[in-house]
């Protein structure tokens, strides 16, 4: 493994990232703030970072070299973005820090913070700007501007985009990651011009404007989007968080004029009857709760489309609606957004691919001479594919065993500590009871809020990467 030239790109990612601190900086000068904590934490970073960053390095980078700089960058990335919150003074520990930074770039959503409204404009600008830059991915976003290191970004891109197939826009990975920047910056202002004209203020649209873009969910009020009791804002927030739960190659197809390719997509009609099906469900359930079936109908949606989205932003405290409700949005925590969005979870692709397959399995029970494949969008599912998809959701489901388990420690009810460890790993949020939308996870101790730290990580750039770094095999020959 390449060590050196990892080590160098790292040194390139945290430089980025102190880059980006200059915007909540900004944010803390024109609110009359004192900016020390930027400050501090960019001198933090250009004095560990910038050496890494001008080392000289040898040739050869290959896959597992892109899985495990992927891993130890999103790692360490976390660390980075805790530094503000740290040296703020407005966290109790630095573990609290490292929970809030990796919830933030893993796009979580989840929080420790009891008063959100206590804390000051740059501090919360940076907790929601965390949440844009983690959601397309800082490796994409590395790739796009930072200058070449003579390395096949390819690897790096295969190992931090979610979903079971990886494919390039366009030839060159670079220019591919140009593409998705430029469509999540233009989504990402549109939906702030929205809001501001909804009669959202502007600083309040652009940190939710961040947190919709990355299916983050943080607010800078303690009702999150409940605050403002728009329905105007609710739409636009819904539209939003759905428009990026969609694969952004649907809405390149749909720039270069691939209309029907766009829209035959087996996920995107998976994903668009799973929200419509839950939100009928839900709203008849809670219909009895609201005045009205339009009421009911209006928190349903906007629910479920930040629960499948991973966002996390709540309108509700669904902890209070029935148990049926309650179980459909546990199972979306589950499924999660599209593959090749900035949303978390399984994933739509996945989830269809898993029934189909199973369907498979009882046709061939039934005519085991039969012979048939799995395909989505009229191609066939490698067999590969199938295994690993298979490997994945096997994974996926033992670390939310054993996170659980840890959690549990702490001596709250189980639905807490597996709920906590669903919503970690599935970068949504919430969970249930304590940790529900009114909720937050400054109870746990130091172990849980590490380990649910983790999860987020692991969850967000699916399992892999992190479990490379773990591998004695793949530090051999470095």
């Amino acid at each position: 493994m390449n060590v050196k030239l990892i080590l160098k790109l790292l040194g390139r990612v945290e430089l980025l990232i102190a880059g980006s601190m200059l915007l909540p900086l900004g944010v803390s000068l024109l609110y009359g703030e004192s900016p020390l904590p930027f400050l501090t934490s960019i001198a933090v970073l250009l004095c560990t970072c910038l050496p890494l960053s001008l080392m000289r390095t040898g040739s050869g980078f290959f896959l597992r070299d892109g899985f495990a700089a992927v891993g130890l960058i999103w790692l360490l990335v976390s660390v980075a973005g805790a530094l503000p919150f740290y040296f703020s003074g407005e966290f109790s520990s630095f573990t609290d820090c490292l929970f809030e930074s990796a919830s933030g770039f893993t796009t979580t959503g989840a929080t420790i913070l009891a008063d959100i409204e206590a804390c000051s404009k740059g501090i919360l600008f940076w907790r929601s700007l965390t949440h844009w830059l983690g959601g397309m991915g800082v490796l994409v976003l590395a790739t796009a501007i930072v200058p070449s290191l003579g390395i096949r970004s390819h690897y790096l891109t295969q190992a931090e985009s979610p979903g079971p197939v990886f494919s390039k826009l366009v030839p060159k990975q670079a220019q591919t990651s140009k593409i998705l920047y430029s469509i999540y910056c233009v989504l990402t202002l549109t939906e702030v011009l929205c809001l501001k004209l909804a009669g959202m203020p502007l600083y309040d649209s652009f940190i939710h404007a961040f947190s919709s873009a990355g299916t983050g969910g943080f607010s800078n009020r303690n009702a999150s989007v409940g605050a403002y009791g728009s329905v105007a804002i609710d739409l636009i927030i819904t539209v939003f968080i759905l428009l990026f739960s969609l694969n952004f190659a649907v809405y390149f197809l749909l720039l270069t004029r691939k209309w029907r390719e766009a829209l035959s997509s087996d996920e995107l009609r998976f994903f668009l009857l799973v929200v419509t099906g839950a939100t009928i469900l839900i709203a008849i359930d809670i219909a009895p709760l609201y005045t009205s079936i339009w009421e009911s109908l209006r928190y349903s949606v906007f629910q479920v489309a930040s629960i499948i989205s991973t966002t996390g932003f709540a309108t509700a405290d669904f902890v209070l609606w029935p148990h049926f409700s309650q179980t459909i949005l546990v199972l979306l925590m589950f499924c999660g957004a599209c593959a090749g969005s900035t949303g978390g979870g399984i994933k739509c692709s996945r989830v269809l691919i898993l029934l189909r397959s199973i369907r498979r399995e009882i046709h061939r029970v039934i005519h085991p001479r039969s012979v048939e494949v799995v395909k989505l969008d009229g191609k066939v599912v490698e067999e590969d594919t199938l295994r690993s998809i298979s490997v994945f959701v096997g994974s996926y489901l033992f670390i939310i065993l054993a996170a659980t388990l840890i959690i549990s420690l702490d001596d709250f009810p189980f639905s807490v500590s597996f709920s906590s460890a669903l919503t970690c790993i599935s970068n949504v949020g919430p969970g249930l009871e304590l940790v529900g939308p009114t909720g937050n996870f400054s109870a746990f101790s130091h172990l849980s809020k590490i380990v649910m730290s983790l999860c987020m990580i692991i969850g967000r750039l699916e399992i892999f990467p992190i479990l490379v770094l773990f591998s004695r095999q793949a530090w051999r020959h470095t």
